[in-house]
């Protein structure tokens, strides 16, 4: 099997894995190293100037020795085999590289003979990307659960990004679904990974200082070997003395010829400089939307995770321990987690705010903060001239950059409606939770089904009507495209979307907002 073969295996193979939209490292080209890696997003993202950028996602086999239930490549499925040898691949990602197809890689693989084994292999094509071909690009690589401790250590000083795959939501679906894996192999690496990050950011352990070289260096050595390190005078050389005991086992490697290789990374030793992040798979098991985001309220607070991904289940496989095979991927439900997840991240909720025991489930027609909204009338309205910076992201359709402009505008003036929008403040969903000197939005509508149009995107609507079969006549003003028409003929469906249950039919119809009052 040649190499194209086995790229056409393996990348279809890996298509399922999601954790990779982001790259969150800056690190410029230098002059020892070919590359460099940008912080505002890799794989299917967008830079700042409109170039497409993207990564090299592949697995490094898709032969395994594990058997999930959930998953294309277990050992039970008949699927075609493939397998990247470390040279093989690091030639692929330098050829792709050097041809701009690329801007980094995003390496996992299916559990090959053991955890251990696969985790040294996927080093070995870290290993020659860094050191003989000096890649400065930007490197995910995935963790396989199980895997010894020494080896995470070595892949994340290789590595921009590290990650473990969560997998389910709860410890019960793991063992019903995944019995190779478990809790314990998957939360282990996750401590070990946060520990290594929190010394690179801290200047503490092995990685937090800059190698000393020279004269420097040979001083250093002399006084630690002499047993007593307070014996150095100088702080610059105490703190060297700190860094040589944190040196990077692969600051020099041997080549041919018995000269030296410069390192990829010159001095400092980083972990995961990118941090870490995880997947969980949803729709594959009963676990509800409460359940996931205290799951991931966890995950960010005590693991500190850069991303937590989510990702609907896709049928591949029939078994009666999952749905069958005729079911739609939960799409919506996970862009609704995804809205919650930013608003954990950014906007100071919390799980148990967005959702309680009454309401386990997110919305499905409305984002989460309009959905808490809703839920929480005496919070609203909010006076733009005396609410505070969190007072203002709590309302819907505002976000940090317009809760910015406000607080630096209102210290010129008070504002009012038109200066809300001579600002740049969006008011179409904003203007039923404001007052501005004391008074609401003019000729603010009444009508409940218009309030709810204006708490929806486009998308939302024509999935709010076809669910409802609430088909109305569009006006000039609504942003409401050709493209999200639910009756054209031959039209793809957009989005899947479950029914209403009893609680989200009552948000819809008890909307108790104060300027209805």
């Amino acid at each position: 099997m040649d190499v194209l073969e086995k790229l056409k295996i393996l990348a279809d193979a890996a298509k399922y894995d999601a954790a990779c939209t982001s790259s969150g490292l800056e690190r410029k080209g230098s002059g020892f190293a070919m590359g460099s890696s940008r912080d505002f997003g890799i794989c299917h993202s967008f830079a700042g100037d409109g170039r497409c950028i993207s990564l090299l996602k592949v697995l490094l086999t898709n032969c395994c020795s594990f058997d999930c239930v959930y998953c294309v490549n277990r050992y039970s499925n008949q699927a075609k085999r493939a397998a990247f040898t470390p040279r093989e691949l690091a030639d692929l990602t330098w050829q792709f590289y050097r041809r701009n197809y690329i801007e980094g890689l995003f390496l996992s693989s299916a559990v090959w003979k053991s955890p251990d084994y696969t985790s040294e292999q996927m080093l070995k094509v870290l290993e020659i990307l860094r050191y003989e071909y000096q890649f400065g690009g930007y490197i995910h690589v995935k963790v396989i659960p199980g895997t010894s401790a020494l080896l995470v250590e070595k892949l994340g000083t290789l590595a921009d990004r590290i990650s473990v795959n969560i997998e389910l939501p709860s410890s019960g679906s793991l063992e019903k679904l995944a019995p190779d894996k478990s809790k314990e192999k998957i939360l282990l690496p996750m401590k070990q990974i946060q520990y290594k990050i929190q010394e690179n950011r801290q200047g503490r352990g092995r990685f937090g200082g800059i190698q000393p070289v020279g004269k420097q260096a040979a001083k250093i050595q002399g006084a630690a070997s002499s047993g007593n390190r307070y014996l150095l005078e100088d702080k610059e050389s105490l703190n060297g003395l700190r860094c040589m005991e944190m040196a990077d086992p692969y600051a020099l490697k041997s080549v041919d010829g018995g000269q030296l290789q410069k390192p990829w990374k010159k001095g400092q030793m980083r972990f995961a400089p990118a941090g870490q992040s995880t997947q969980m798979i949803i729709g594959a098991t009963p676990e509800n939307d409460r359940q996931i985001l205290r799951l991931t309220e966890g995950l960010y607070h005590q693991y500190q995770m850069k991303r937590v991904f989510y990702s609907a289940y896709i049928p591949v496989v029939e078994d009666n321990r999952l749905p069958s095979r005729e079911t739609l991927p939960p799409l919506w439900r996970e862009h609704r987690l995804y809205q919650a997840d930013w608003l954990l991240r950014f906007y100071g909720f919390t799980a148990s705010e967005l959702l309680d025991e009454k309401n386990p489930q997110l919305h499905p027609y409305l984002d989460p903060k309009c959905h808490w909204a809703l839920r929480h009338p005496d919070v609203f309205p909010v006076e733009v001239n005396r609410a505070s910076f969190d007072e203002l992201l709590r309302v819907p359709g505002i976000g940090t950059e317009s809760a910015y402009r406000i607080l630096r505008a209102r210290k010129l003036a008070l504002l009012d409606w038109d200066g809300l929008k001579n600002i740049g403040v969006v008011l179409k969903r904003a203007r039923y939770f404001l007052l501005c000197k004391g008074r609401s939005y003019p000729f603010l509508s009444h009508d409940k089904n218009a309030f709810l149009l204006a708490m929806m995107s486009p998308k939302e609507r024509a999935l709010f009507a076809r669910q409802e079969r609430k088909w109305f006549q569009p006006s000039l003003f609504d942003n409401f495209s050709a493209e999200t028409d639910c009756n054209k003929e031959g039209a793809e469906p957009m989005l899947t979307v479950p029914a209403l249950d009893d609680a989200q039919k009552e948000a819809l119809e008890c909307v108790t907002i104060p300027v209805f009052s």
